[in-house]
């Protein structure tokens, strides 16, 4: 595996885990979390770009990271986020094609 990948990765179990001391510092609600990632998700599906110049591969990595910290926002517990392959699996098992696909 690429370097850079195993890189991400961590970076994203870090973000998750920041997100969840939030929450359980009562700095953010979680709703406020999935609210905030929902916005950046229809941010980024809404650029011209990501239809006239993106494959929908390179559309699904774009939206992977947001998409991600969704998963484990919404599946976080006390034991902590799950682990990185399992929330992988989540994205690619509940992934809907995009509105030029359909």
């Amino acid at each position: 595996m690429n370097t850079a990948n195993l890189q991400l990765e961590g970076l994203y179990l870090a973000v998750a885990a920041i997100n969840q001391a939030l929450v359980r510092k009562g700095v953010l609600a979680t709703e406020d979390i999935d609210r905030a990632l929902r916005v950046a998700e229809a941010t980024a599906t809404a650029e011209e770009r990501m239809v006239e110049d993106l494959s929908p591969a390179n559309r699904d990595a774009v939206v992977f990271p947001i998409r991600f910290l969704l998963a484990a926002n919404n599946s976080a517990s006390e034991d902590g986020t799950a682990p990185f392959s399992e929330l992988a699996r989540l994205i690619g098992e509940t992934k809907r094609p995009y509105n030029d696909q359909v």
